[in-house]
């Protein structure tokens, strides 16, 4: 059996490897760097539970093996479709079955929590972590902006940006909250299941993480604020920055103390002699009768065939099939490259301009365009270009609803629109952006092989189909953007918008491919 465990170990630890890396590189991050510690919690609490296991006995389920093909199922999509997310959720889904081939039902049942326990390292897909992570800029931006007028400072918020008068505050990435709410939930999951109390608080204590990370954030925000009103710029940055979130991130451990000191008096349990007899570290005895487990065996009897053989024999041919494709090599086409692409388009003139190295950096795109188009009697328009010759796991295009926020504007309406193209109608984005009196109009989409979407939820989709039918995920994102002038009304810079995409549509295809 050692030797079958050994040998299982090391077929997986040959096919996950590249996952297991990026994985590893998140949890060295600041936004999830709690999660080196959720294997251990979870094998800690399963080693702690060891004795109920002996009691129940080993039945081991060919239950296990059905896990473990749905899980080699999604590591064939992970890999096709590029998604690490996708291969991280198949190695737990796999280590679910091979619970099951091992102990049975039984004994899954009873390690439930630290096998549950380990999504909570598993880092959301990029799209979703920045999505999330404007919407956390945007929520405690405006949490700081509210304590801030509580205490008399003259605040002002636009988008992420908080307006002291001779100092703007730009609430980074960094600073959403984000790297709060990760932890902060690691740590509610297992603080509800040590809290022996009614299922209901344990899922309110569970469910608080968000707000109060929020609330947490939001007052930090408040801090550096009037802080640098005080002293000044420096204020904001440096140890004083760096130290004042170690503090708060206590006090948010506080608050969750707290919140269960209060749940505790509220519908006590019967028997309760007060908080410290609800919150139990060690393993706990209940009425169930272990020996009612005995029936599970029954199928691994019958068959006469351990299932964790079962389960091996479905892991060793992935993992010989695994490594062609490790070796599956994309074949996008040629294509010209943006520095070629027209500065002249119908009536408009173009004027180059270079992106800042920070934003190559965290875009991580192949090739850009990024230009002003100006027109003699109307504003200029944007013209912004990124292209992914291979969007492999962690590299894909940015969508703009995760970074407009970071300039102080906010989305102020977001609809979908189709563009009538070569007598053909295609899909994009149109959102209004507004930041104090100023307003701008954005027209995006995205380029996917030979389709056009606006969906970027679609293109994740497609990205899987392409990958496994045309060997292809290379891609774009195109945007078109113009500022609404007060003599213009949002038809006008639509209008125009339209009419532009319509003139650089004949020459796409030389620079992003079907």
């Amino acid at each position: 059996m050692a030797v079958i465990g050994l040998l299982t170990v090391a077929l997986l630890g040959y096919m996950y490897a590249d996952s297991s890396m990026f994985l590893f590189g998140q949890w060295m991050s600041d936004d999830y760097s709690h999660g080196i510690f959720v294997p251990i919690i979870s094998g800690a609490i399963a080693w702690q539970r060891r004795h109920r296991l002996a009691a129940v006995g080993l039945a081991p389920s060919w239950w296990g093996p059905v896990v473990v093909l749905i899980g080699l199922s999604l590591y064939f999509v992970g890999n096709f479709s590029t998604l690490f997310v996708v291969l991280q959720l198949s190695l737990w889904v796999v280590i679910v079955g091979l619970a099951l081939s091992w102990i049975g039902l039984g004994g899954s049942r009873d390690l439930a929590f630290p096998l549950v326990y380990l999504l909570s390292s598993i880092p959301l897909p990029a799209f979703l972590h920045n999505s999330l992570s404007s919407q956390l800029q945007l929520w405690s931006s405006a949490l700081g902006v509210g304590f801030l007028q509580t205490i008399e400072v003259t605040a002002f918020r636009e988008g992420n940006v908080i307006d002291l008068g001779p100092v703007q505050l730009q609430v980074a990435e960094a600073c959403s909250g984000i790297r709060y709410l990760f932890p902060l939930t690691a740590l509610a999951l297992l603080c509800a299941y040590f809290f022996r109390d009614r299922m209901w608080k344990r899922v309110v204590l569970a469910l608080s993480a968000l707000p109060i990370s929020i609330l947490v954030n939001g007052l930090r925000i408040g801090i550096v604020g009037m802080l640098v009103e005080v002293y000044g710029p420096q204020a904001a940055e440096g140890f004083l920055h760096l130290f004042e979130g170690w503090v708060l991130f206590m006090f948010t451990l506080g608050l969750l103390v707290f919140e269960m000191w209060g749940l505790t008096l509220v519908q006590p349990m019967p028997g309760s002699h007060g908080f410290l007899s609800q919150f139990h570290i060690y393993e706990y005895q209940d009425s169930r009768d272990f020996s009612s487990r005995s029936a599970f065996p029954v199928a691994a009897t019958v068959l006469r065939v351990p299932p964790y053989l079962g389960s091996l024999a479905l892991i060793l041919p992935a993992a010989l099939f695994s490594w062609s494709i490790g070796d599956r090599q994309e074949v996008p086409p040629d294509r010209a490259a943006f520095v070629d692409f027209s500065m002249r388009i119908g009536k408009w003139q173009g004027t180059p301009l270079p992106l800042e190295t920070q934003f190559i950096s965290a875009l991580r795109f192949d090739d850009y365009l990024l230009a002003d188009y100006a027109l003699t009697g109307g504003g200029p328009i944007t013209l912004y270009m990124a292209y992914y010759r291979s969007q492999r796991k962690g590299q894909s295009a940015h969508s703009p609803q995760s970074c407009i926020p970071g300039g102080g504007w906010e989305i102020t309406s977001h609809r979908t629109v189709n563009l009538s193209m070569d007598g053909l109608s295609q899909p994009a984005n149109r959102v209004l952006i507004q930041k104090d009196r100023q307003k701008q109009l954005v027209l995006y989409w995205f380029k996917q092989r030979d389709r056009t979407l606006s969906n970027e939820y679609l293109v994740k989709v497609y990205l899987f189909w392409d990958a496994l039918t045309k060997q292809r995920t290379d891609g774009s994102l195109i945007r078109l953007s113009a500022a609404i002038e007060p003599n213009e009304s949002e038809q006008d810079v639509e209008n125009r918008l339209f009419e532009f995409a319509r003139n650089i549509h004949p020459q796409l295809k030389r620079y992003i491919p079907d």
